[in-house]
């Protein structure tokens, strides 16, 4: 027993020679809400989207303005022929609404892609700002999901990791 206790001991004491890994953590959520080419893809798609809407509020304007007219000039029409025109306004009711959710799909996708792609950026500037100063871990935290529940202030290299994205988007443009 005591030959199991000194063992444990001999390794309890060479883990504790062996050099500390360095680590530090990153707040993803302040660092991503806070870089550049983020905050540039969603203004650019809040423009798009705003033309969109804009876009997609005159043709539903035009149309409703459109079906107004017909209804006045349905009052003269035979009932076959108010059947019929009424079924092309549903048939091209429908298909404008076909269009502009297509159109907005699209734009969601494109959002998404774009986002997709700033947050490999950030992953990817993160692993390599690890690698040049000697980090073995770099852990994230956000408000979503918390893979730290505690960090000294000394070990949060958030800031220097946003002023680092920055830099390097400013030097892309």
């Amino acid at each position: 027993m005591k030959k199991i206790l000194g063992a444990l001991s001999i390794v309890l004491v060479l883990a504790s020679c062996q050099e500390q890994k360095k680590m530090a953590f990153v707040n993803r959520s302040e660092v991503i809400n806070e870089y550049q080419e983020k905050i540039d893809v969603e203004a650019k798609f809040k423009a798009r989207e705003d033309r969109f809407n804009k876009r997609s509020d005159s043709i539903g304007k035009a149309f409703q303005l459109e079906y107004q007219q017909f209804q006045i000039a349905s009052s003269k029409m035979s009932q076959a022929k108010q059947q019929q025109e009424g079924q092309a306004f549903t048939q091209k009711s429908q298909i404008l609404q076909q269009q502009l959710q297509f159109e907005q799909q699209q734009l969601q996708q494109a959002y998404a892609t774009e986002m997709d792609s700033v947050m490999m950026t950030m992953k990817s500037f993160v692993e390599d700002y690890g690698k040049k100063n000697g980090y073995s871990f770099i852990f994230g935290t956000s408000d979503v999901t918390t893979t730290v529940m505690y960090g000294e202030e000394v070990n949060d290299i958030s800031d220097a990791v946003l002023k680092g994205l920055n830099d390097s988007y400013k030097k892309e443009e």
